[in-house]
């Protein structure tokens, strides 16, 4: 009887399998199956499993219903999954005639156990997301929390390397400053008889003239831990940050005592109350509140110095400025020529000169300048070296650095045409009135390079530094200053008529027309007699003034005024025009040298001038018309 197993779907029976069984007294022969053992050629099929069972190759076999596969482990210790069908009856009998060990796997279990793996990973993940929204939550209160926190930026002890020695052009407000240095190191010195530091030190002056430096210094010469914070910096939408603010930054203050508190641009809180749309309830105001409260009120601050810096003195609430509160009040003004030069001293430490530059000679070329135009000054300069491949700083690297910063950038040079020819001769009307008029300023530089902007030349001059260092303005300086901005439409008159005019002097007539009112009606410089006709408007926004207030004086008052104005302007011009007609030969030779030169500098120019006046008067005097000569030099 033969035995023969069933067809296989996946694979064809090995040659030789089909007939085996029992009753067959020869050995079968070995069947090989189609596959190695080592798994070159794949799994293998059912009824070679069934067949190497039978043959005793298969040491146990391990049953999986639901996957539907049998593990098979070979007598050489290698194991084959092999996909089996839903009735596993012959199989099961194949092995039990075999005798090989089945075993059916407890997949419930794994189920089980990939069902708690996965719940957990679930449960793990919610974890997470929890603990993430958990923490972005505490962040966003922290911040709402810390929102009233001031933020200021703490300089430790020692950690600020500026010293008084840095801060150049200032010498009066240094010497003031330093007995506030003296307290903070040595205070014993002052409470031993009785005297108290002042609590505040208002620096007041234009900008960029070393305030904030200044504050640095201070604290740099103490020793001590400093805060800074900007006014800005304490204001916020909400009503009652920019007072919380302040208390905390006193609060961290008395902890470090002693040490300096400054609030750069204090204006911003600072500015009077009760004015304005809002009414006196908004949050500067209470800020303010809180500051003066800090500053004065029923606690002790003993050993904390508030500083503060503002260019805009005349907007602060005069409780802010009393006795008490700032007890101090230092003027930080432009420098001087010698201050220029120690500004100048300190910012050339880090920049190569050259030997040629004299840095008293750019501290008289730039009257007016602050601290952070010096500096800047130097700066330009040195980019120009750097882009001009140069290892040193010089005079001309500087010159066109000022011209940079006064008059803008160069523009292409000027084509020779009749509108250079023209720009010429309203540049030098400007340089010869500015030469030969008495009490006017002294000429730096005249040119016909262009600038951007639209200029296309011009006559610089250095303003008197007695002038400046004093600030009184007499009547001759200004009627001078009104001849010399009229000097380029005198010119244009002398030579091409009153018919050719151009509007070249657009810009010198609002000149003129604020000089002229200026002497009528704030001045007094008119035959209107000493009256202040005009007073200084006061701010909008401080609430004074809504609307443009009605005039101070009456309309026959205004009139007069117009005349006096028209009259200053109209005998301006007449005197630049007098002094310029006998000298039509002198200008066009200097125009022909400023066309060939471009540029012609002030001592050059008023060598030429003196040349010409000192052959004028020689000829007049063999001719006899020095009287006429004389008549021409028309002064102020």
């Amino acid at each position: 009887m033969s035995s023969s197993s069933p067809p296989d779907p996946a694979a064809t029976t090995a040659p030789g399998a089909g007939n085996t069984g029992p009753s067959s007294s020869a050995p079968a022969p070995e069947v090989r199956p189609a596959f190695s053992l080592g798994g070159q050629q794949g799994t293998p099929s059912y009824s070679q499993l069934l067949q190497d069972i039978k043959t005793g190759r298969v040491e146990s076999l391990e049953l999986s219903p639901g996957q539907r596969l049998v593990t098979a482990t070979f007598k050489d210790g290698k194991t084959r999954q092999v996909p089996i069908f839903s009735d596993n009856q012959q199989l099961l009998r194949t092995a039990e005639q075999a005798k090989v060990p089945l075993s059916v796997r407890d997949e419930r279990r794994d189920d089980a156990m990939a069902g708690l793996v996965t719940n957990g990973l679930l449960v793990i993940l919610l974890i997470a997301g929890l603990t993430l929204l958990v923490r972005r939550s505490a962040q966003v209160a922290n911040k709402a929390l810390g929102f009233g926190r001031s933020q200021p930026r703490l300089q430790e002890e020692g950690a600020i390397a500026v010293r008084f020695e840095d801060v150049a052009g200032i010498t009066e407000a240094k010497e003031e400053l330093q007995e506030v240095v003296t307290f903070l190191r040595t205070p014993e010195r002052f409470t031993s008889i009785g005297a108290r530091i002042p609590k505040g030190v208002l620096l007041v002056g234009p900008p960029g003239t070393g305030k904030t430096l200044l504050a640095r210094a201070i604290a740099g010469e103490a020793g001590v831990p400093f805060f800074s914070m900007a006014a800005t910096e304490f204001v916020e939408m909400f009503v009652g940050v920019g007072a919380s603010r302040v208390r905390d930054l006193f609060r961290k203050a008395k902890a470090k005592a002693p040490c300096i508190i400054f609030i750069d641009e204090i204006d911003a809180v600072g500015r009077q109350r009760g004015a304005g749309i809002g009414g006196g309830n908004d949050e500067r105001e209470q800020t303010l509140n809180q500051l003066l409260t800090e500053m004065d009120g029923f606690e002790d601050n003993s050993g904390v110095i508030l500083l503060a810096a503002t260019n805009r003195l005349d907007v602060l609430d005069t409780a802010l400025l009393r006795p008490g509160r700032f007890d101090r009040r230092i003027s930080v003004d432009l420098p001087d020529r010698a201050g220029r030069e120690e500004i100048l001293s300190v910012h050339a430490r880090t920049r190569p000169l050259a030997a040629e530059v004299s840095l008293a000679d750019w501290a008289r070329r730039t009257p007016g300048f602050s601290g952070a135009d010096l500096a800047n000054l130097l700066n330009e300069a040195a980019i120009l070296t750097a882009r001009r491949q140069k290892s040193q700083v010089d005079d001309q690297a500087i010159g066109d650095a000022l011209e940079r910063i006064t008059m803008g950038l160069a523009a292409a040079p000027l084509q020779d045409s009749a509108k250079k020819r023209l720009i010429a001769y309203h540049e030098i009307g400007h340089a010869l009135l500015t030469t030969l008029v008495p009490h006017a300023d002294k000429l730096d530089k005249v040119t016909l390079l262009p600038r951007a902007g639209g200029v296309g030349g011009f006559a610089r001059t250095m303003p008197d530094e007695d002038i400046l260092d004093s600030g009184l303005i007499s009547k001759a300086y200004l009627r001078a200053r009104l001849v010399v901005a009229l000097g380029g439409r005198a010119a244009e008159i002398v030579v091409f008529g009153p018919s050719e005019v151009t509007q070249g002097a657009s810009s010198d007539l609002q000149l003129v027309r604020r000089i002229c009112r200026d002497m009528v009606l704030r001045y007094g410089f008119s035959s209107l007699g000493p009256l202040a006709l005009e007073e200084e408007g006061e701010e909008v926004f401080l609430g004074r003034d809504w609307i443009r207030s009605s005039p101070h004086t009456s309309v026959r008052t205004g009139n007069r005024i117009d005349e006096q104005v028209r009259k200053l302007a109209v005998e301006a011009l007449e005197k630049a025009v007098a002094v310029l007609t006998p000298r039509r030969e002198l200008i066009d030779e200097l125009v022909n040298r400023l066309i060939e030169l471009e540029t012609i500098d002030g001592d050059s120019f008023r060598s030429l001038v003196e040349t010409y006046e000192e052959r004028g008067s020689a000829v007049a005097a063999q001719t006899g018309g020095k009287a006429d000569v004389e008549a021409a030099q028309v002064g102020v």
